[in-house]
């Protein structure tokens, strides 16, 4: 499946203009209206935040996100879109609004090539900002690298936070599924077992999690599943039996597919067998919501942004807003995915505010990406940088733990930040190189 999401529509150029000019001449004056919704956004501190709708000529940017069945990562594109929907309702970029061209594909690496080419050489992207893709970072690293490209982008693959081009506002499969370890272990667990979809990258993702287990002298068992077809209680019978008395679940799946297991473990009355944990895509209120109170305590995430329901932050209360105003595309409604297309949304802008002369090109906009630095958010425990010319990027490298209480996520009491285990060696990489350039 093959998807724009240009939030786009070609027209021909002469037709467009003939458009124009008719309009112009029936009412005599072009001033554009503000729709409701514009309305609704005046006051608002999206980008500029004048109230006014931005009409001048478009900065257009690209994203590439996987869609298949069991692995949809669209919320996060979705939620870019309404916070740059947000934006362009408030003066855009010196008046310039901001087009979002996204991409769907489904793991073809053929695929993912050619979309990464029509983004740059067919739709003339600037920027490419909230790729959220299994398999992305791996198939166009070089691609990017070699024109000039720096990305904003929700990573899994292991080259999104190995390289030089590539920040996350995410710390992905992987370094979340570590931090889930971490909790199982501060809660006694004697054995950990990884469960997670079988798609390219799934030994990486749990690679990080058996050096944690070696760490703690704590046997982990690495199981996978087809999330397109599992079927939730036999997976979360293979869970408790792989784990034994004192284990704990490490699940690795998006939303739809780690719920499914977490009601077949209720199902069948094993949600006090093993101590439960996810990484990051569980931490959705529609999650908890679906699980009720009966997991009160019981499910552990690991959440690498804050939980909004313990935060009444600035940024947090204007991504309630935004998500409520623009984000009728993001199905999953407040949570990690969304949160992290509202950041890749702030950072661009922060970018793109600090172009001088209105000059919007491949290279001054990705020169004013790679200087970001000192970000500060509340979804966020440090200040988010670029890190430029750093080999490795892993900007968020220290979460939060939320659990389940009556049907929404929470901040796990007392429990803080938690840094990502160093034993991690790219984690302890990254921290040599934040100490080094005083991030």
């Amino acid at each position: 499946m093959r998807k724009h999401f240009g939030w786009r529509v070609r027209i021909p150029v002469a037709m467009l203009v003939v458009a124009v000019g008719l309009t112009i001449a029936a009412t005599g004056f072009s001033k554009t209206t503000a729709s409701p919704k514009a309305s609704a956004a005046a006051g608002l501190a999206c980008g500029m935040g004048t109230g006014q709708k931005a009409t001048g000529t478009p900065i257009t940017l690209g994203a590439i996100v996987t869609n298949q069945p069991g692995t949809s990562f669209t919320d996060i594109t979705s939620m870019a879109q309404a916070y740059f929907s947000c934006v362009n309702d408030n003066g855009g970029i010196n008046g310039h609004p901001i087009t979002y061209d996204v991409l769907q594909e489904q793991t073809s690496p053929p695929q993912v090539a050619a979309d990464a080419k029509e983004l740059v050489q067919s739709d003339h992207v600037v920027g490419i900002v909230g790729n959220t893709s299994i398999i992305d970072c791996a198939v166009n690293g070089a691609y990017y690298k070699a024109q000039g490209f720096d990305l904003i982008d929700a990573g899994i693959a292991q080259q999104c936070y190995a390289s030089p081009w590539s920040a996350t506002v995410n710390m992905g499969p992987r370094y979340s599924g570590d931090g889930a370890a971490q909790t199982a272990i501060l809660h006694g667990a004697k054995k950990i077992v990884v469960d997670q979809s079988n798609v390219p990258g799934f030994p990486y993702n749990a690679a990080g999690i058996a050096l944690i287990g070696k760490q703690h002298h704590i046997p982990v068992v690495q199981l996978t599943a087809n999330a397109a077809s599992l079927n939730g209680e036999t997976v979360a019978e293979q869970i408790v039996q792989a784990a034994g008395p004192h284990g704990a679940a490490d699940l690795i799946f998006t939303p739809p597919v780690a719920q499914e297991i977490l009601q077949g473990a209720q199902k069948l009355g094993l949600e006090n067998k093993v101590i439960w944990t996810c990484a990051t895509p569980c931490n959705t209120d529609s999650l908890a919501a679906s699980l009720g109170p009966a997991w009160n305590g019981k499910l552990f995430v690991n959440a690498e942004m804050n939980d909004i329901n313990d935060d009444n932050g600035p940024d947090s209360v204007l991504y309630q807003k935004v998500l409520k105003l623009y984000g009728s595309a993001v199905s999953g409604g407040i949570g990690s995915f969304s949160q992290f297309g509202f950041t890749v949304g702030q950072l661009t802008v922060k970018a793109l505010l600090s172009i001088k002369g209105n000059n919007y090109t491949v290279k001054t906009v990705n020169a004013a990406i790679r200087n970001l630095k000192g970000f500060k958010t509340d979804m966020l425990c440090k200040p988010w940088y670029y890190g430029n010319g750093a080999p490795y990027h892993l900007p968020n490298n220290t979460d939060y733990t939320v659990e389940v209480e009556n049907g929404k996520m929470q901040i796990v009491p007392g429990s803080g930040c938690l840094p990502i285990d160093s034993v991690d060696p790219e984690v302890a990489g990254v921290r040599k190189i934040e100490t080094a350039q005083g991030l």
